[in-house]
C-alpha cells in the first residue's frame, strides 16, 4: 500500500518552563496579554507534521512518501529521513526560503505555547500530486496533514479529481481556517483525524453536527490524550483503544503525529482498525517518553513486549509479523 503524507517539514526549537502558564494569567487582563517566560532548557530537533509522521512510518517499515517543501538547509535532514526508511524524492526545495520552524514552550503541566514560521512550507502549494503518483507508480492513500493552507486545499481537490483516497488531518491549521475551507477539506475523506478539542472546533466552525460530519467521512478518528483513541463509522460500533502504561512523561510534542504514523502503518499492513489504533497508541507512548519528535528508537523486541503487555498475546501475534 503506497501512502503519501503531505505536510509540514520543520525544525523544532523546544523549551521548558518550570512553572505553570495558568499562574501567569490575570483573568481580567487576557485581552492585553504581554508575557515572557524564562526557560530552563532549549533543544533543537527535527520536526514538522509531515516529516514526523513519515519518520514513524519509516521506523515501522512501511516506506512512506513525504510530500512537502523545504529550504536549501534540508540536505542533512533529508539524509536522516532517507536513512530511516522515508521516500523524500517528492520534497520540493525552495530557492529562496528556509525550512519552516516551530518554536514551542512547555510548562510543568505539559501545556504548550507555540509559534510556527512557514518559510519554504508556503511553496508546498506548487506541488502536484500527479507527479508524485507517476514517480512511485500510483498512490493508494494520501494523508493531507497540516501544511500551507493553499497546499492543503489543492491536494484535497486533486485527490477528489483523480479519485485518490485521502485522509483529512488539519491539526494546527484549524485555527486559521474558515468554516468553508474546513468543509472542503473534510468532505469525502476516508479518514478524519483530530483530537477532542479540534473535534469541537471543527463542528463549531463548519456548523455541522457530529452526525453530519460523520456522514461525510468514512471514519472519524479522535485522539483522547492519555485515554487513547475513539474511531467512529456510520452504522458501526464505536472502537475505543486505550494507551499503554507510560514509563515516563517527558514531552508531548509529536505524540499525535506518532499515533497517525502507527495507525497508517497498520492500515498499510491490512490489520483491523482496532489493531491499527493499538499500534498508533504504542508508538505515541514511545514519543511522549522522549524529548523530540524523532528521537525515539524503535526496537522490535521492546516494542512487542510492551505491545503484548498492553493489548494481549493475541493482538501482539497479529502485529509482530509485520515488524
Amino acid at each position: 500500500m503506497r501512502i503519501a503524507v503531505t505536510g509540514s517539514i520543520a525544525n523544532d526549537h523546544l523549551m521548558t518552563f518550570p512553572g505553570r502558564f495558568a499562574d501567569q494569567l490575570v483573568a481580567d487582563r487576557l485581552h492585553t496579554v504581554s508575557l515572557s517566560f524564562l526557560v530552563d532548557t532549549l533543544h533543537v530537533r527535527r520536526g514538522g507534521v509531515g516529516a514526523n509522521i513519515c519518520f514513524g512510518m519509516g521506523q515501522l517499515g512501511t516506506g512512506p512518501i513525504l510530500v512537502g517543501s523545504a529550504g536549501a538547509d534540508f540536505e542533512e535532514y533529508r539524509a536522516w529521513l532517507d536513512r530511516h526508511g522515508v521516500d523524500t524524492g517528492s520534497v520540493r526545495i525552495s530557492e529562496v526560503l528556509h525550512t519552516a520552524r516551530f518554536v514551542c514552550t512547555t510548562d510543568a503541566d505539559h501545556n504548550q505555547i507555540g509559534s510556527f514560521y512557514t518559510g519554504a512550507m508556503s511553496e508546498a502549494r506548487l506541488i502536484e500530486l500527479k507527479s508524485v503518483a507517476d514517480r512511485v507508480g500510483g498512490l493508494d492513500l494520501v494523508l493531507v496533514a497540516a501544511d500551507d493552507p493553499e497546499a492543503m486545499l489543492r491536494h484535497t481537490e486533486e485527490c477528489r479529481t483523480r479519485e485518490i483516497p485521502f485522509a483529512a488531518d488539519f491539526s494546527q491549521q484549524i485555527a486559521r481556517m474558515s468554516g468553508d475551507e474546513i468543509r472542503i477539506l473534510l468532505d469525502g475523506a476516508v479518514y478524519l483525524f483530530s483530537n477532542e478539542y479540534e473535534k469541537g472546533l471543527i463542528e463549531s466552525k463548519t456548523g455541522w453536527s457530529d452526525e453530519e460530519i460523520l456522514s461525510r467521512v468514512g471514519h472519524r478518528v479522535t485522539t483522547l490524550g492519555s485515554r487513547g483513541v475513539r474511531i467512529e463509522r456510520v452504522g458501526e460500533p464505536v472502537i475505543e483503544v486505550g494507551c499503554p502504561q507510560e514509563e515516563a512523561k517527558v514531552d508531548p510534542t509529536g505524540v499525535g503525529d506518532a499515533f497517525r504514523a502507527g495507525f497508517l502503518s497498520g492500515l498499510s499492513w491490512g490489520v483491523s482498525l482496532e489493531r491499527a489504533a493499538q499500534v498508533g497508541c504504542m508508538l505515541a507512548t514511545l514519543v511522549v517518553e522522549t524529548l523530540g519528535t524523532q528521537e525515539y528508537t524503535l526496537s522490535r523486541v521492546h516494542f512487542m513486549e510492551r505491545f503484548s503487555k498492553a493489548y494481549g498475546h493475541d493482538a501482539a501475534t497479529e502485529v509482530e509479523k509485520y515488524l
